[in-house]
């Protein structure tokens, strides 16, 4: 493992605990990760530190499939409760994936909107 993997990984885990510190400090409603996600989108403003990360980043997404398996075996382990809250579980989902897609293409219209002015 290199020198700049560790450098990468570490700066990813030092904004998820920054994250996580601020969250309890404000009681602010939301999980410390997503705090210290978007401290780190703000961060990689900065080339240098962009140029660091990159390679960690680039190493978690090779490996994002791995994340999934825990989900399939509780998915596997808990059938019954599927078999119990399906159809709800179901209308979560939908309901869910379009308000994101929604948000989603809002933002691009309003960001593109604002790039054709620019």
């Amino acid at each position: 493992m290199s020198v700049q993997l560790l450098r990468g990984l570490t700066l990813l885990l030092i904004a998820q605990a920054l994250g996580e510190v601020l969250v309890r400090l404000s009681h602010a409603p939301l999980p410390g990760p997503v705090l210290g996600l978007l401290l780190m989108l703000l961060a990689l403003r900065w080339g240098p530190l962009r140029d660091t990360v990159q390679p960690a980043a680039e190493g978690l997404l090779g490996h994002l499939s791995l994340l999934f398996v825990p989900v399939g075996v509780g998915v596997m382990t808990h059938l019954h409760l599927i078999g119990e809250f399906g159809l709800r579980l179901l209308l979560a989902v939908v309901l869910s994936t379009g308000l994101g897609l929604a948000v989603t293409a809002w933002v691009l219209r309003a960001l593109l909107a604002r790039e054709r002015k620019v």
